[in-house]
């Protein structure tokens, strides 16, 4: 039985799935999605025995176009907001999770689902897979990351433009600008995030964690540190 009302849930072997599961309304992100994205991550960032999550969406049309904002335009008051992102940051979450994530997206992917897409470390898109940033032209800004992660995928230039005009940007381009890894034909997307996330956990998982920490956290250091963390990482690795 699965226990979420906006995901779906699997496990088989090492590779996790987490499924967006709301194709009624393109997979769009509400408050209860929101929930249970942090549940279930914060219970695989504890299960050592998951070496790879990999995000999609249910239905053909979308891998998720949005935030519910019949909920999120509807603003509770600052103290119950201010607790209720303290008690569960889910793109906090999101960033520090140990474990390497992939999303494979296809159809519409705007507003959160590109914010979901660029919290993850690998990024697939089938051919019809669409991005967009549309919060502008609804009076907010795009406050679930989508000022941070876009610019450090693609840099600032074509973010803003993407942001200040609602400019959508197709697979084809998404991958010559930074946004997806990969391009493929929808009928082959799903296979390809699960034979590329099987060639990930196929590795021992410290390695795993202690490559995608090195790139990750050495972005914000400088050369002489990240090369500092590099060396002691290594020697962790082999003392292990």
């Amino acid at each position: 039985m699965n226990p979420f009302e906006t995901l779906i849930y699997e496990k088989k072997g090492p590779v996790a799935r987490v499924i967006l599961n709301r194709p009624e309304v393109l997979n769009v992100h509400n408050m209860a999605m929101r929930d249970d994205l942090f549940e279930v991550l914060s219970g695989i960032r504890e299960d050592d025995d998951v070496r790879v999550v990999v995000f999609k969406g249910s239905g053909e049309k979308a891998f998720c176009a949005g935030a519910d904002l019949n909920e999120f335009l509807t603003a509770p008051p600052p103290a119950a907001a201010r607790d209720v992102r303290f008690d569960a940051d889910l793109w906090d979450l999101f960033t520090h999770m140990p474990q390497p994530l992939m999303a494979a997206v296809h159809g519409y992917c705007l507003g959160s689902g590109i914010e979901i897409t660029l919290c993850c470390d690998l990024v697939i898109a089938s051919e019809d897979a669409r991005f967009g940033l549309p919060e502008m032209g609804l009076g907010i800004i795009p406050a679930a990351g989508g000022t941070q992660t876009v610019p450090r995928a693609i840099g600032n230039s074509l973010a803003l433009e993407m942001i200040l005009i609602n400019r959508w940007v197709d697979a084809d381009e998404a991958r010559r600008i930074g946004m997806v890894n990969r391009v493929v034909p929808k009928d082959r997307l799903w296979t390809e995030a699960e034979e590329t996330a099987s060639q990930i956990a196929a590795f021992d998982a410290a390695l795993v964690r202690s490559v995608k920490a090195a790139v990750l956290r050495g972005m914000d250091l400088s050369l002489d540190q990240g090369l500092e963390m590099e060396r002691r990482l290594a020697l962790r690795l082999n003392r292990e």
